[in-house]
């Protein structure tokens, strides 16, 4: 895991020093060394930070040339089949003489024997990288499959810029930063900025599992016809492994074994996917909350180490949030050596002033509070560790599935007049009135009812049965702010692929598509941005086995009675359950999903308060020329005082206000 910056196209008046601070501002990234290439006479200049992970020694040094000379390299991630890699060059072209075991000289030698195209398609891992072709005169930018590793890159005054981060931009003498109102309606619609967006105008993210080749004379400005969306311009990044092919494949030619062929097949891809990421030359572990998914990564490596894997969690005392007790049940049956941490409010609020810097561009999933922490807390021990994500968008883990699935079965046929009728209805009464008609209820209910923010649910559908197809209900559920350009002054619509269904797998149901849309967004804009940044603040590398290619490629191949079992009462992740099963007991996994979170809405009225009303003060708000204060306002008072919850929708704004004040 490291940090890549340069540029390409022109050089400022002090070239190396400019690249130097580029690297520089990566450091936390790569602490553990540093390295530069510039070649005056086509100005190309490639940098790189290094936590050093395989071949600790120089000759896994970047930036890298290739053994011929005609390719130089910066490149973030890991590759895991570097192995497998050296086997198909040799059965080819016989011995290959490499001068480390590092898998970015092994890289360089599938490039120089298949080509890029050819070898990026053998590539089973999580990386971005910049490679410079001296022949060809061919600076190509390339992100893994599902964009589990960053990279943004634009023009500028003449210049091409890329790097890992947006603070690397900032170190460049030439990059003149100006903030893009639609980013910031996407931010607020989203609780992060989609790909290929990023929250400076000009600037851009590399969609997962493209390419961008960029000839010299596309380096100095953008060029004509292009697009950051892949394959919609002339000059546009190209697809080398399209999730909507992998879809409809698994569809046309879906898995043909019976239930027990399923999970004994599941379980061969799974060790498969979590022993090549247990290869390493530094201390390993895995963050294990005790749920399904970090469970079934925790008891894969148990099952193929030696020696007590290292596993980390953190607690907290309020009980609707704590996963620890759990996660500490699991690490005792599977004989981990585990460490846990109970983390004080006082503890968890002294992360939120790190968070404008950590996250680099504004983010507001509040769950980068304890991924932080636990990412602190796992790199007292290890430099690399396992985690469990993309379980639940490859197995249809989201409790929004089922709810959704169900929904609209039941509503979709409906006529729109009934159900605008009935959202009306609902409408009558208020938020709190409704709070007290279910409070009451509930307490003349045997054992109770057991609703949390009953109001606010009670308008949620209200406003769901407005909608008027399964693609808006989806959006609905994926929103926070419902009319961000309402919020945010200045911006237009928006400018977001999402809901084109152009896009769309060909025959997908309604639970496949949402789960393909997951994937493809909020999955790598959300999720994987939140444990990147969070695990590279401390230069720990984090790892998702459950994101491996195959695994995923033969997950859609599965019908969907193994991912949501709708006749068992819309169980979510059921082949994963029974694969889990075999090496855990189910009472200690099987329990309601409580996801990784914070008392966000607690903490605003209490300790965060004073903070929040310094960066929601009216005066401010207005100097900055941002939002709507007026809006901003109301949504703030009404939660101070417990008539809504609206901390999700809040901190969407404050995340802004803060990164806002940072960079200033």
């Amino acid at each position: 895991m490291c940090g890549i910056a340069g540029y390409a196209g022109s050089f400022p008046t002090d070239a190396p020093g400019a690249l130097r601070a580029m690297v520089a501002a990566l450091h936390n990234r790569g602490p553990d060394d540093a390295g530069e290439w510039l070649d005056p006479q086509t100005a190309v200049a490639l940098g790189h930070a290094r936590l050093s992970i395989l071949d600790l020694s120089p000759e896994g040094h970047q930036p890298m040339a290739s053994a011929s000379g005609r390719y130089v390299i910066v490149f973030n991630g890991e590759v895991y089949n570097f192995r497998e890699i050296i086997a198909a060059i040799e059965q080819q072209c016989g011995p290959l003489k490499l001068r480390g075991h590092s898998d970015t000289e092994v890289m360089l030698a599938a490039i120089e024997t298949w080509g890029l195209d050819a070898a990026v398609q053998r590539f089973r891992g999580m990386f971005a990288f910049a490679l410079w072709d001296k022949r060809e005169h061919v600076l190509s930018l390339v992100r893994d499959r599902f964009g589990v590793k960053p990279l943004y890159y634009g023009w500028q005054n003449g210049t091409l810029l890329f790097a890992s981060e947006l603070k690397s931009f900032c170190a460049h003498p030439l990059f003149k930063p100006e903030i893009d109102r639609d980013a910031v309606a996407l931010l607020m619609r989203f609780n992060c900025i989609p790909a290929p967006h990023s929250i400076y105008r000009g600037v851009y993210k590399l969609p997962g599992g493209t390419l961008l080749n960029l000839k010299t004379d596309e380096l100095k400005s953008r060029p004509d016809g292009f697009s950051a969306f892949a394959g919609e311009g002339r000059c546009s990044p190209s697809r080398y492994w399209s999730l909507r092919d992998v879809v409809e494949r698994g569809q046309q030619q879906p898995f043909s074994g019976d239930e027990t062929e399923a999970i004994n097949c599941l379980d061969q891809v799974l060790r498969e996917a979590v022993g090549l990421r247990m290869v390493a030359d530094v201390p390993l572990g895995a963050f294990l909350s005790g749920g399904i998914d970090s469970s079934l990564v925790v008891a894969m490596m148990q099952a193929q180490s030696s020696q007590p894997v290292r596993t980390f969690s953190i607690g907290f005392s309020e009980a609707a949030y704590n996963e620890a007790q759990h996660a500490k049940k699991v690490a005792q049956h599977l004989g981990t050596n585990h460490t846990e941490l109970y983390v004080s409010p006082e503890e968890a609020l002294k992360v939120v002033p790190l968070l404008p810097r950590m996250y680099d561009e504004p983010f507001a999933d509040s769950s980068q509070i304890p991924t932080y922490l636990v990412s602190k807390l796992a790199r007292t021990q290890v430099t690399v560790s396992l985690s469990g994500d993309g379980g639940d968008e490859a197995f249809a883990g989201y409790l929004r599935y089922p709810w959704a699935d169900k929904i609209w079965r039941v509503l979709g046929p409906c006529p729109g007049a009934l159900k605008r009728a009935i959202g009306g209805a609902i409408r009558c009464l208020s938020v709190s009135q409704w709070d007290r008609l279910i409070g009451i209820v509930n307490s003349l209910t045997s054992g109770g009812m057991n609703f949390h923010n009953p109001g606010d649910k009670a308008h949620k559908l209200a406003r769901v049965l407005q909608l008027n197809s399964r693609e808006e209900l989806y959006a609905r559920l994926v929103s926070h702010w419902e009319d961000p350009q309402a919020l945010v002054l200045g911006s237009q619509a928006q400018p977001t692929s999402l809901l084109n269904s152009e896009n769309y797998p060909r025959g997908a149901s309604y639970l496949s598509l949402m789960m393909f849309l997951d994937m493809q967004s909020y999955l790598p804009d959300d999720i994987l941005v939140k444990l990147d940044r969070a695990s590279m603040a401390v230069s720990l590398e984090a790892r998702e086995p459950l994101l491996d290619q195959r695994l995923i490629e033969f997950a859609w191949t599965l019908p969907e009675k193994w991912k949501l079992s709708r006749a068992q009462g819309g169980v979510t992740k059921y082949l994963l359950r029974k694969v889990l099963s075999r090496y855990v007991p189910a009472p200690l996994f099987e329990r309601p999903k409580m996801g990784f979170g914070i008392p966000l809405d607690s903490w605003l009225r209490g300790p965060l308060r004073d903070w929040a009303e310094a960066l929601l003060e009216e005066k401010k708000l207005q100097e900055d020329e941002f939002f709507n204060v007026k809006m901003v306002r109301t949504y703030w008072q009404e939660h101070l005082s417990g008539k809504r919850n609206w901390h999700f929708y809040l901190w969407d704004v404050l995340m802004f206000q803060a990164w806002l004040r940072e960079r200033r």
